[in-house]
């Protein structure tokens, strides 16, 4: 029988020991975690992204429901842990939960230091420490005003980078006379200040806060030297204790934390404590690179391994867009100690390495930090940097007294070599993983070894290790840069026009540092479209950036002439609209006209001059351009549906033209083709579109990521809703879901895989909130969207190419 094994907490560390122990032993254990946070694991160094709007919470889960439903793990959700009992070997918690344990593990974490002035408990006074904290500061941040952060060390600054992005005044008090005196020298802290300065967050140093004003609410801070400062939020940022409270009453032995051994053992020989609440060899750490690294020693000791822990060496990377820092050691200045400086001011670069006896012992690089994992590996080892120390300040890739390959510098780190420093992943690691699970894609490196998964600024790192270790089988198309205009790819850069706000091509172009001048036939379309979809009330279309298809609303054939395909909703046309196609076949002399696989009619031949006739005389009938084309929505396909058919359910042509009218005119990443049947016998196919429904008696049964063209591939059932009303809102909502998160002429079946179908169904059918707020979001884009009157073409107006669609209310685009 399975021993019992409970852990209190479900951060990182005690996840990163879970992953490691169902490696090594699945099944060895029951094991039970009590959370006092009402969710999952997540990863809390990036809440700064989710502060400033670069991620989401979904973005930084790292293990979600079916995680834990498929190793077993029983998760107590806001289950915060009261009491232990160590006779019994049992622990409570505040709601009542009791479990027994074999083993137990404390990974209560460690709680913020809030500075007891007077009104240091008034509403508005927040600590930083986890997604509590930054939804608290993001409800106050709708209102905009002014943010007061007290503390200049890591998590002050990011937090005050992210209160900026969200549109407030920020002002950090800093006691200390330069910033993150911690991590930084003066040059490198001037640096930093001065980058901050141009993001508009103003900077006190040398400042003492007094008190913190307001009566119902903070309304401002006063310092020592009288200074008032106004503000609507203060955020605490000036440090962290153990949270060893629960230890030290259950009896083990707590100094600063709870005490373990090189085992991560406490007192007691069957309790362990892991994380910022412990205390190794008189330290506690509080960066996430040696809780993984103690997390491994723990899950070899809970299956009778012998692994020691011996501490760590860290180093520390600021999360603000745009600003490279990295800094590691000792780099206090002292009589037995040398320093290398290098220093380009017009890059913005300073490098300062600090050595004793030829060891490097501290380094801080500002601006350009490609060379950080190397000069931290030798800093780790205790290396003799004699032979190279004339060239050492310029990497490793200038070793010998000439520039190598940057591949064969990557090649020639040691196995040991820490490649991603947020999740304490080494370069043997990754080369292992790739070749013993067979990986070849980014992803999927990240998703076995978590390298390049939280910040991101190794992934060049891990990729160059990619290409080392497959050689040609490497296929790097899904992390390939957006085209040779950029070294970025679809995620990053649709993540940094977010981030920085960046609202024309030109804006995105300078600012993402492209290559060329005005980019090329692959980006170009795919920056309009994020633009278009990520500021629909602000940017301004730019059609010369469309394919020709979508200019002219018409296919190109392979003759040169294109193909027009009127708008017909959900298949269901009449005999006057029949006679007005009929009139311009015969005035055109259109030489093909077929029924489209969609239930519309294409109009084949027409010349490039005549189209702008053809539009006109068909938007007097009253047609529209039926996208056929487009990036876009397409079509809706239906059958008869109840009204005719004996088998129909449902008004499925009725539901399938009231979604088209609904969502019409709306850009998508590829092409979106849906489709709705009246009854499980599925006439209308909706079961190989992007999106279907099958109407049942009892309701609509949703489903999407289906695929009937290169790929063939049934959908997924999204859920089962029971009326109109609720079957459109789900289709919008994972519309605009798909909309928002997938890159440019990526198919929703693609997509969907990968970022999971279950999560998908989780966000569309669980979360109400979310449904909604996706929802309102299309609504809100359907106002400024391209959507066609035709008043241009009909007056004369555009005689050559035609602009995308004028802008209409919403409201005439739902009607």
């Amino acid at each position: 029988m399975a021993e019992k094994l409970v852990i209190i907490g479900n951060g990182m560390a005690p996840g990163r020991m879970l992953e490691e122990l169902f490696e090594k032993a699945p099944g060895l254990y029951e094991v039970t975690i009590f959370n006092a946070e009402p969710r999952v694991n997540y990863d809390r160094i990036m809440l700064s992204p989710v502060l400033s709007g670069e991620k989401t919470y979904e973005n930084i889960v790292i293990h979600n429901d079916d995680w834990y439903a498929t190793h077993g793990v029983t998760l107590h959700k806001g289950a915060k842990v009261t009491g232990i009992d160590r006779q019994n070997k049992t622990v409570t918690s505040a709601n009542g939960i009791t479990a027994s344990y074999d083993k137990l593990v404390i990974a209560t974490g460690s709680l913020p230091f809030i500075i007891p002035v007077p009104g240091h408990q008034l509403p508005g006074v927040l600590a930083y420490r986890d997604l509590d904290d930054v939804e608290k500061m993001l409800e106050i941040a709708e209102g905009k005003g002014r943010a007061i952060v007290i503390g200049a060390g890591l998590l002050g600054l990011e937090a005050a980078y992210g209160l900026k992005r969200q549109g407030m005044d920020v002002t950090v008090i800093h006691l200390m006379p330069t910033i993150m005196e911690r991590q930084l020298d003066p040059a490198a802290a001037y640096l930093l200040e001065k980058a901050l300065d141009e993001r508009g967050i103003d900077i006190i140093t040398k400042a003492n806060t007094k008190a913190i004003l307001g009566t119902d609410k903070v309304e401002g801070i006063e310092l020592e030297d009288g200074r008032v400062i106004d503000g609507d939020m203060v955020v605490m940022a000036v440090g962290i204790r153990p949270a060893s409270q629960l230890a030290k009453d259950a009896g083990l032995a707590v100094n600063r934390g709870i005490v373990v051994d090189d085992g991560m053992m406490t007192s007691d020989a069957s309790i362990f404590a892991l994380g910022e609440c412990a205390e190794h060899r008189g330290i506690c750490y509080g960066l996430v690179a040696p809780l993984y690294e103690s997390a491994k020693v723990l899950a070899d000791r809970l299956t009778g391994g012998s692994a020691e822990y011996h501490g760590s060496v860290t180093n520390t990377k600021l999360k603000v867009t745009g600003i490279n820092l990295f800094s590691a050691g000792d780099f206090a200045e002292a009589p037995d100690r040398q320093e290398i400086v290098l220093r380009d001011a017009a890059a913005g670069v300073y490098k300062r390495l600090v050595l004793k006896e030829n060891r490097i012992i501290g380094a801080v690089l500002y601006g350009e930090t490609a060379d950080g994992s190397w000069f931290f590996d030798l800093m780790k080892k205790g290396t003799d940097i004699s032979e190279m120390r004339e060239t050492l300040i310029f990497g490793q890739a200038y070793q010998g007294g000439a520039a190598l390959d940057p591949m064969a510098a990557v090649a020639a780190l040691p196995d040991d070599a820490e490649i991603c420093g947020c999740n304490g992943v080494c370069k043997g690691k990754i080369v292992s993983t790739i070749t013993g699970k067979g990986l070849t894609t980014l992803d999927g490196v990240r998703a076995h070894t978590k390298a390049s998964a939280s910040c991101g600024n190794c992934t060049g790192l891990v990729e160059q290790l990619m290409s080392l270790t497959l050689g040609d089988a490497y296929n790097p198309a899904a992390v390939t840069p957006m085209c040779t205009c950029t070294e970025l790819g679809h995620d990053d850069v649709r993540r940094l026009i977010k981030a920085k706000e960046l609202k024309t091509i030109p804006a995105v172009m300078q600012e993402l540092e492209w290559k060329t001048s005005c980019g090329c036939a692959k980006c170009r379309p795919a920056l309009n479209y994020y633009l278009v979809c990520d500021w629909p009330d602000e940017y301004a279309d730019d059609y010369q950036s469309r394919f020709i298809n979508e200019r002219v609303h018409a296919n190109i054939q392979k003759d040169g002439t294109y193909s027009v395909v009127p708008r017909m909703w959900g298949g269901v046309t009449s005999s006057s609209e029949l006679r007005a196609i009929a009139d311009v076949v015969d005035k055109f002399e259109i030489p093909m006209v077929k029924v489209t696989g969609g239930q519309r009619i294409d109009l084949l031949g027409i010349h490039k001059e005549d189209l702008p006739a053809v539009w006109a005389d068909l938007g007097k009938a009253g047609f529209i351009s039926g996208q056929a084309y487009a990036k876009g929505l397409r079509t809706v396909k239906t059958c008869v549906g109840e009204q005719w058919c004996r088998f129909g359910t449902q008004d499925s042509t009725g539901l399938g033209i009231r979604i088209e009218k609904f969502m019409w005119g709306s850009w998508t990443p590829a092409k979106l083709k849906l489709a709705v049947s009246g009854c499980p016998r599925n006439c209308a196919e909706a079961t190989c579109k992007d999106i279907g429904v099958i109407c049942v008696d009892s309701g609509f049964e949703i489903h999407f990521a289906g695929a009937a063209g290169l790929d063939i591939k049934g959908t997924e059932v999204l859920g089962l809703v029971k009326s109109e009303d609720e079957a459109l809102e789900h289709i919008v909502a994972l519309t605009q879901m798909y909309r928002e998160q997938a890159r440019y002429l990526e198919r929703i079946y693609k997509w969907a895989k990968r970022i999971g179908h279950d999560e998908i169904r989780r966000q569309i059918m669980e979360d109400h909130d979310k449904r909604r707020a996706y929802f309102d979001r299309f609504v809100f884009s359907q106002k400024f969207a391209q959507v066609d009157p035709w008043s241009e073409r009909v007056s004369g107006k555009d005689k050559h190419e035609f602009k995308p669609m004028a802008t209409v209310g919403f409201s005439q685009a739902a009607e």
